[in-house]
């Protein structure tokens, strides 16, 4: 459920440094909105200062402000949270505001920000602001920078912020529980001139991954290596939403690595260039054509491209266990083994026991065995031609001609021109064939995304001027 409440309360003046709000000044801090519908939220509309072209936090919000004395005032709230990673599974994580990863903070180039941090944990934590040049005393390197801030307080940050481009906000204070806990969150600096490194549309979303045990709702937050729920902004698919973009957009996609591996990510279709990283805006010049970009730990990158090829197109990590949900690695490889007649034995013994693995994995995806509570299959998600076979960081970039400028409504499945489907050889004239493999298609009564239309919303709350 969302909620927006009005901000209210004015600054009690500059706060020094990241320093602890006193109790006198505690009702001068903004409220801090909630969200924790995992849906993809409509973008954030500023009503107050320079205009920009607002982001898409997928399967995520933007965080309203308000402005007072010339700063934009945000308040963040660290927290365990609840997230629906797809339906059918629901994860204990920390976050901020009710969700993980946290809202997105967006701002303007030059814009003085203030950041209240109120700790809701049940340990110390501080924010580090990834790749925005600040104030040593505003970096958040608890013990190093600042004190940690201690459960129960709230801290403030101010800077200006210097650059436009990419960014993101995490821990560094028991950062190996923190992180793997889920809290991290994206900044979006727009430049000053609306019209510099203008896009149509703007999507961006935080890679993160956990090992959930089968049955089990809390991360393992020792793991380094060996995860089963690779996510984008801690949803995996089926539970990730499609980008919805209409021909002729020019489009960028901003991701942030915050996992602990690389993660090559892939888009059909269309060819890209990366644009920015979190070390600012990469010149023209220096630009190359590709459809794969490798995100390194800590690294962001933002790519762009002109949606001129309508259809709906594939959009994941190209490490194939990367795209699995709830996978056992330890499972033996049994291609070319018959056990079928172990198997009736077994099923005297195991009623729902299942032969699988003899001629591959691909069964996996229309299979339905009995799984642990809270738990997803491996290979799940349907679309119109069967069984997508896909889970972890997958999802699908919906290209359509006609929509309107601010519509995100999934326009359902892509409907291709006739003559345009691969088919089957059958020894018929190539025309009939092309006709009978179109007819194949099949509509299901609900597309992937959530069909709901996102319109852009205006920030609540923007008081205290």
């Amino acid at each position: 459920m969302t909620s927006r409440r009005n901000f209210i309360g004015r600054s009690a003046g500059a706060l020094l440094g990241a320093a602890l709000v006193s109790r006198a000044a505690q009702g001068a801090v903004p409220e801090a909105p909630l969200q924790t519908r995992p849906e993809t939220q409509p973008p954030l509309i500023p009503s107050h200062g320079p205009a920009y072209n607002p982001v898409v936090t997928l399967n995520g919000w933007s965080l309203p402000w308000r402005l007072n004395n010339g700063w934009k005032e945000f308040h963040l709230i660290a927290e365990p949270v609840r997230r629906q990673l797809a339906p059918g599974m629901t994860a204990n994580l920390w976050g901020y505001n009710g969700q993980s990863p946290g809202p997105t903070i967006e701002c303007v180039e030059g814009d003085k920000v203030r950041i209240f941090v109120t700790n809701r944990l049940p340990e110390h934590t501080t924010i580090h602001w990834h790749g925005i040049l600040v104030p040593n005393g505003m970096d958040g390197v608890g013990g190093l920078n600042q004190p940690q801030i201690p459960v129960g307080k709230t801290y403030v940050y101010e800077f200006v912020m210097t650059k436009s481009g990419t960014f993101m906000y995490h821990p560094h204070a028991d950062e190996m529980v923190q992180m793997a806990m889920g809290m991290m969150g994206f900044i979006v600096v727009h430049p000053k001139d609306p019209k510099r490194m203008r896009v149509d549309r703007d999507f961006v979303f935080l890679i993160n991954a956990y090992l959930i045990e089968p049955g089990a709702y809390t991360p393992k937050v020792a793991e380094m290596l060996d995860f089963n729920l690779w996510s984008w902004n801690s949803r995996v698919f089926p539970g990730i939403d499609t980008l919805v973009v209409r021909k002729g957009d020019r489009v960028r996609v901003r991701i942030g690595n915050l996992t602990m591996t690389n993660h090559p990510i892939h888009i059909h279709g269309h060819e890209f260039e990366v644009t920015c990283t979190d070390g600012g805006w990469v010149p023209k010049g220096a630009r190359w054509p590709e459809v794969t970009v490798d995100v390194a730990v800590g690294q962001m990158r933002a790519f762009e491209f002109v949606a001129d090829n309508p259809g709906d197109w594939a959009f994941h990590c190209h490490k194939s266990h990367h795209v699995m949900n709830a996978m056992g690695h330890d499972v033996p490889t049994m291609i070319g083994v018959d056990h079928r007649g172990v198997a009736e034995k077994l099923i005297k013994l195991v009623p729902d026991y299942m032969v699988m693995g003899e001629r591959g994995m691909a069964d996996m995806g229309t299979m339905e065995m009995p799984l642990p509570d809270n738990t997803l299959p491996m290979m799940t998600g349907a679309g119109p031609f069967g069984a997508i076979e896909m889970g972890g960081m997958f999802t699908v970039v919906k290209v359509r001609e006609g929509l309107a400028r601010g519509d995100y409504k999934d326009p359902g499945w892509y409907k291709h021109p006739q003559g345009s489907v691969a088919y089957e050889w059958t020894g018929a004239a190539p025309a009939a064939q092309r006709a009978a493999a179109q007819s194949v298609a099949k509509t299901p009564a609900v597309p992937t995304a959530t069909g709901r239309e996102l319109s852009a919303r205006k920030p609540r709350g923007h008081g205290g001027h």
